[in-house]
């Protein structure tokens, strides 16, 4: 029987590394490590466990079932050593810590922003990092500790996660101050249809959007003349020329040289909301950056 003394906390976060990047060279450069020195830790590890762990592949190592086996209690087992070394009280206001966030532009303006003033004032230590949103990487960047909060929709969330509601979005039609169409502040439907629109396509290119799903329903189209990557640029080019847009209303509270005006138009909005990992669920310090989230920017 082997002995729990002989197999220290090094070799189990080298077992980890191994058994998420199935290579020991990755797995040397995630922990730092020269490649021998991953390599005497797994011949340890086969020693301890009494298997080979691990079997070379065409690209890096594979697991044999008994590693696949101790996957799950592995990263039970580290997941409470990292609680156990945490701090049982958060102090905010003299926290020195880096916090990563994950979003899209539209994320930047209608949620980091607020929560950067309140954060500011209550931990003025805590750095934050925002991220461009990747939904298929997500979840291991969140497993591997990349990410630590995610701004998503409900659609785009995996269900491995945990998941809190922000707030509803609605859309609203947006043009300049001074656009000539504008009459007792609405739109007629047919006139809404006339006018030369601008759209956000995150993937870039697109022309066609929730607006346009909603005309469609009631056989009506619109003119898409300009598709952008990005919310930020919408308000100048909408100033700068007789484009008009169906924009989130969050982007649009407080800019200058800008009016809303009604359209007949019920377009469906989103819903945001904030996903983060088990691996933090626990931490007192991210559940109090949760908490200043909700509390900032929730409805």
């Amino acid at each position: 029987m082997n002995d729990i003394r002989s197999l220290d906390f090094n070799l189990l976060k080298a077992f980890h590394a191994l058994l998420e990047e199935r290579s020991v060279t990755r797995a040397a450069a995630r922990l730092s490590l020269t490649q021998p020195a991953v390599s005497g830790m797994l011949n340890r590890l086969r020693e301890n466990f009494d298997d080979p762990l691990f079997v070379r592949a065409q690209r890096g190592v594979i697991p044999t079932p008994r590693a696949l086996d101790l996957a799950e209690p592995l990263q039970r087992v580290l997941r409470d050593i990292e609680a156990m070394l945490q701090p049982a009280q958060f102090e905010p206001a003299s926290a020195q810590m880096t916090i990563s966030i994950a979003g899209t532009d539209y994320s930047l303006r209608a949620v980091v922003v607020p929560f950067l003033t309140a954060l500011r004032q209550r931990a003025p230590g805590i750095r934050v990092a925002m991220l461009p949103i990747e939904d298929d990487r997500v979840l291991s960047q969140l497993e591997r500790g990349e990410l630590d909060l995610a701004l998503m929709t409900p659609a785009s969330t995996p269900p491995e996660l945990h998941a809190r509601r922000l707030f509803d979005e609605e859309y609203v039609c947006v043009l300049r101050a001074d656009h000539p169409v504008i009459e007792n502040g609405t739109l007629t439907l047919d006139r809404f249809c006339e006018l030369d629109h601008a759209i956000v396509s995150y993937a870039g290119g697109g022309f066609r959007g929730a607006t346009d799903a909603a005309l469609e329903a009631l056989g009506r189209t619109r003119r898409v003349v300009l598709s952008l990557p990005s919310f930020l640029v919408l308000p100048e080019v909408l100033r700068a020329s007789d484009l008009v847009a169906m924009v989130p209303r969050r982007l649009i509270g407080d800019l200058a040289g800008l009016a809303l005006v009604e359209v007949p138009l019920v377009v469906p909005g989103f819903t945001k909301i904030v996903a983060w990992h088990e691996r933090t669920h626990a931490n007192a310090a991210q559940a109090w950056l949760r908490a200043l989230l909700f509390e900032v920017c929730g409805s």
